[in-house]
């Protein structure tokens, strides 16, 4: 097994492959990369005679293209998959360059992190993500199915999607996403200090990734534009709607349009699937958290015991308090039971 590219999720596909034994060889222009990725654990430097089985070309998307048409001629035996963020436009390069993509399929991990390189890799990054593969119909299935594999070691998901019909999803969902997200952060350059003293929970899970690498994102915006697009156009039709209506919203029907647009909202974030990829609603409860030593860590543990499921928990502070709140997710069948128990326990809980 070869991995062309030593960043995030080069680096995790081979510490997670390695925990389970496979040898893994790993190539990168810069040789630095390459020994840091083996320190952490995700295989070993590329040598003379290696003879791979597949390889995994985990390079920024506008070199993809190039590295998978170099690796599929000197590796003839192997399947060669990429795990660039666009699909569309590297099968159409590969083709139009001539290449056998009868041994090629384009598929893209939906997993990462803010953070990029080797000291960011996780063994464990893709477990219960979805992974893409874009397939297409040079490569066969006895070929395709060394790719199947690797996805389900590693403990992802594997969903088949026209790559056209990905390069469209990933814009609605991860694209977009990530240029909302920048936008809101860059509006807080000219922030007061006393309005950023005010943020909380909010406005942090908005801009979370707009920490993300701006060069990377150059490139991955670049080759998916036409979908990026289309998606922005529709988004700034709905912006509109909203500051025509804030600019006269005592006029007839302004506060309807709010409203619809809030509603709007809250009905597409419940079609996301949830955990282990199921649509379902849950109810939120706020503990009061003292910011003492083992307090998150007691809570946690009064959950368990009350034998209810927590599906998610995050922990806000207020700038100056001494205590957080935690909102845990949990069934709403199971509400009544943590409320009572929490209760006998002494915690909090914030209407």
């Amino acid at each position: 097994m070869r991995i062309v590219g030593t960043g995030l999720l080069g680096s995790s596909i081979g510490m997670g492959l390695t925990r389970l034994g496979v040898d893994v060889t790993l190539a990168d222009v810069s040789p630095t990369a390459v020994r840091l990725a083996a320190d952490y654990g995700a295989g070993r430097p590329a040598g003379i005679g290696d003879a791979p089985a597949l390889v995994v070309v985990a390079v920024p998307p506008d070199v993809t293209a190039d590295v998978v048409a170099r690796e599929l001629d000197t590796h003839r035996d192997a399947v060669v998959i990429d795990v660039a963020s666009v699909k569309a436009p590297i099968l159409a390069d590969l083709r139009a360059a001539g290449a056998d993509v009868s041994r090629y399929l384009g598929t893209h991990p939906m997993a990462g992190r803010e953070r990029s390189g080797a000291l960011a890799g996780r063994a464990d990054l893709f477990v219960g993500r979805p992974w893409v593969i874009a397939d297409h119909d040079a490569i066969s299935y006895v070929q395709g199915s060394v790719v199947d594999d690797l996805i389900l070691d590693l403990g992802a998901i594997p969903i088949e999607m026209d790559p056209t019909e990905h390069d469209r999803s990933v814009a609605t969902v991860s694209h977009v996403p990530q240029l909302v997200s920048t936008l809101m952060g860059a509006r807080l350059q000219e922030a007061a200090d006393e309005a950023l003293r005010l943020a909380g929970q909010g406005v942090r899970d908005v801009t979370r990734v707009a920490g993300s690498d701006p060069g990377l994102w150059v490139q991955i915006l670049s080759a998916n534009a036409p979908a990026v697009a289309e998606q922005l156009r529709a988004l700034r039709a709905d912006l509109d709607r909203i500051v025509d209506a804030l600019d006269d919203v005592d006029r007839e029907g302004a506060r309807r349009t709010l409203a619809d647009v809030l509603a709007d909202g809250r009905a597409g974030v419940e079609r996301l699937p949830g955990k282990h990829g199921q649509r379902s609603r849950f109810t939120r409860i706020a503990v009061r958290v003292d910011d003492r030593p083992g307090q998150l860590a007691r809570l946690l543990t009064d959950i368990g015991d009350a034998n209810v499921n927590m599906e998610d928990v995050r922990l806000e502070h207020a700038e100056g308090a001494q205590f957080g709140v935690a909102e845990i997710l949990i069934a709403p069948e199971t509400e009544q039971r943590l409320l009572e128990a929490l209760d006998a326990r002494g915690w909090a809980v914030v209407s």
